[in-house]
């Protein structure tokens, strides 16, 4: 059974082997795969691997006999989602996906599959792959079908393990909805919109490639994959492609939401504009009524009247008023 490479850091984190009717056999240690691949009895070995160093992937070469370009492969990551032969055996290397502390981490496995014995390396985000080994266990008669069963299991807890990062991606889109509907405006919610895209865009780099990877899969000839394994690997397909519509789904919505928060800052702007505008033509009509008594030219009658004054400040809080009460009909104010 796997452990928790968290805890204390085994390269080698399985090694088992199964009989040819999907039972457990006794614990093997790595140098005694060679001897298990030798018998002619239908059994298989599966070895679980977590960021291997160059000796162990050497000495996994040596008991599998395994191309070089494919353990290269394996040993340096940064692989791109792809399926390729290298002689009797696949070599398969898929994108996994982990929420760490509120964000989106991205590894990758990468597989060996042979007619008797699957190898899974597992480099950065990736989750121990004991829960899929445990249903492998408890589905005796599948693992009958051997390391494409295996296999199978594997890929189908990966694309699961899509969901919840895709589930904690539409409750954060959810929450920054309503944020860019919110009385105030903040910068830091388009920035929040930014990081979200961000990591949608690169989920879809990850998720994409995946539904030709299955594909292929599907194809490769027997005993490699079993037929009646083959159905197995549709549902998994159709995971692929609900994560991966999900995933655009949200991208759009999210280029939809930029889009929304920069209109509704504009408006807002507009708004503040006009409130301005509104109180600016409010002082400009005793401004302009000072500024034209304040002229002092000599032949100004209303200067020389008794209630010139009051006159003037009743006009002027009249004028006032009709316009306070006009913008606040056109809701400039």
């Amino acid at each position: 059974m796997e452990e928790d490479p968290g805890s204390g850091t085994a390269q080698v984190v399985a090694c088992v082997a199964y009989a040819a009717n999907g039972t457990r056999l006794p614990p093997i240690d790595f140098a005694q795969i060679s001897d298990v691949l030798a018998r002619d009895d239908g059994s298989f070995v599966w070895v679980g691997l977590h960021d291997p160093d160059e000796a162990t992937m050497k000495q996994m070469q040596e008991e599998f006999g395994l191309h070089d370009l494919a353990v290269e492969d394996a040993h340096a990551a940064h692989q791109r989602p792809k399926v390729e032969a290298y002689g009797q055996s696949q070599f398969i290397a898929v994108k996994t996906a982990q929420a760490v502390h509120g964000h989106v981490q991205f590894g990758e496995t990468h597989m060996f599959l042979g007619k008797r014995y699957l190898v899974t390396i597992r480099h950065g985000a990736s989750l121990t792959h004991t829960p899929a080994r445990n249903r492998c266990e408890r589905e005796i008669a599948m693992m009958a079908y051997g390391p494409s069963f295996a296999l199978y299991a594997t890929l189908d807890f990966i694309v699961d393990n899509y969901l919840p990062v895709v589930q904690d991606f539409q409750r954060e889109l959810d929450k920054l909805e309503k944020d860019v509907f919110a009385e105030d405006y903040r910068r830091q919610t388009l920035r929040d919109l930014y990081d979200l895209k961000q990591e949608l865009t690169a989920m879809k780099m990850a998720v994409a490639p995946m539904q030709d990877v299955i594909n292929q899969i599907q194809r490769l000839p027997a005993p490699l994959v079993r037929d009646e394994v083959r159905i197995y690997f549709r549902d998994v397909s159709d995971h692929v492609a609900r994560v991966n519509e999900a995933t655009d789904i949200m991208r759009e919505m999210l280029t939809a939401a930029m889009s929304v928060n920069l209109a509704v800052v504009t408006v807002a702007q507009g708004e503040t504009l006009k409130r301005m505008a509104g109180w600016g033509a409010l002082l400009a009509v005793p401004t302009l009524m000072a500024s034209w008594y304040g002229m002092n030219f000599q032949d100004m009658p209303e200067l020389h009247g008794r209630y010139s004054y009051h006159i003037l400040i009743g006009v002027a809080t009249l004028v006032c008023v009709i316009l306070y009460i006009g913008l606040r009909r056109i809701r400039w104010l």
